[in-house]
């Protein structure tokens, strides 16, 4: 145990996570807030959606569902800034494993980090369970991280020095991540057709001032390496990344847990288990936006992409057709409805 002036710190692992205790969700001073930092596990929250949206603002401006609500699909959730990381169908049961939802569902199961696929990329995550599977079973549903700024500390001097000499772009769409996830069910979708969101491979984290291997399963090439060279390096860096060292599994233990992720220096995937098709694990996140120097990557600096009538990206959309939702055109949320 670590002590702060006003919370405490218990290292669940020895480079980047841990779980906080003595944070008061429905009274935050200013104070603990500013201790709050890092891959973080607090237990017990007691957050309601509506106090998991105020928490998460105070973080910053927070990404939204609005835009891809599209061809009539409706939110679970009062607030769009919840986003669904769960298993519950429409009907708010268990989602069916082989259901079109699940097959979306299994490219979160890779590692990843939160929006790299948006022109916009995010900073940090918030995570919170509402209902899990029991605790202690072994029925699996935790969620792994990965400590993205070691792994660049540790890399192979050869592989360093190549970054550092060619500053790579990786380019992202998320529907490379789903197409891996779930092969037979996306063959037809064609990641290379809408477009990538454009990022360096290595990076500086400017709040801890360490470099940062920011890769992720939305990751489809590396700009400027012929193909097989690009998959080599990129699996590489995943498979490195990845490694038992430099991970951790987080389990949900009771309901209004929540995790606090920084998607600028470690990746997560969420694990699967026992559960599926068997328990309801639902679990609702926040994501905030970026700010920092790097934000935007090598997009165009586009404010109104953040706007609640923004419309859906085109991989959004293919995926969305493939999941059954039919769009004839292209639809805007009133902001004011």
């Amino acid at each position: 145990m670590s002590a702060f002036s006003t919370i405490t710190v218990k290292e669940l692992h020895p480079t980047f996570a841990a779980e906080v205790q003595g944070v008061d969700f429905q009274n935050l001073s200013d104070k603990q807030f500013d201790e709050v930092y890092g891959v973080c596990v607090f237990r017990k929250t007691g957050l309601s959606d509506a106090k998991h949206v105020e928490f998460s603002r105070r973080l910053g401006e927070l990404d939204h569902t609005r835009r891809y609500m599209v061809a009539g699909r409706k939110s679970r959730y009062e607030f769009y800034e919840l986003f669904d990381a769960g298993n519950i169908d429409e009907n708010g049961g268990v989602l069916d494993p082989n259901s079109p939802k699940a097959q979306f569902g299994k490219g979160n199961a890779l590692f990843h980090v939160d929006s790299s696929f948006n022109p916009r990329r995010s900073s940090f995550s918030c995570l919170r369970a509402i209902t899990i599977p029991p605790p202690n079973q072994g029925l699996g549903g935790n969620t792994d991280f990965a400590d993205s700024r070691t792994a660049w500390d540790d890399l192979d001097n050869a592989t360093k020095q190549d970054l550092l000499d060619n500053d790579y772009v990786g380019a992202h769409t998320i529907a490379y991540s789903r197409k891996l996830g779930s092969p037979e069910f996306f063959k037809d979708l064609d990641p290379t057709k809408d477009g990538f969101s454009r990022h360096r491979i290595l990076q500086k984290h400017e709040p801890s001032g360490r470099m940062n291997l920011y890769i992720a399963a939305h990751m489809h090439h590396i700009e400027g390496l012929p193909e097989d060279k690009s998959t080599a390096l990129r699996n590489k860096l995943l498979d490195h990344v990845s490694q038992e060292k430099y991970t951790v599994s987080l389990g949900w233990e009771n309901e209004s847990d929540m995790i606090i992720w920084d998607n600028r220096c470690t990746l997560h995937r969420a694990a699967g288990g026992a559960f599926e098709g068997k328990y309801k694990r639902d679990l609702r996140r926040t994501t905030v936006h970026d700010d920092s120097p790097t934000a935007w990557g090598l997009n165009k600096v586009d404010m109104s992409f953040t706007e609640p009538k923004k419309t859906a990206d085109a991989a959004h959309e293919a995926i969305a057709k493939k999941l059954g939702f039919q769009h004839e055109a292209p639809k805007t949320v009133d902001v004011n409805a």
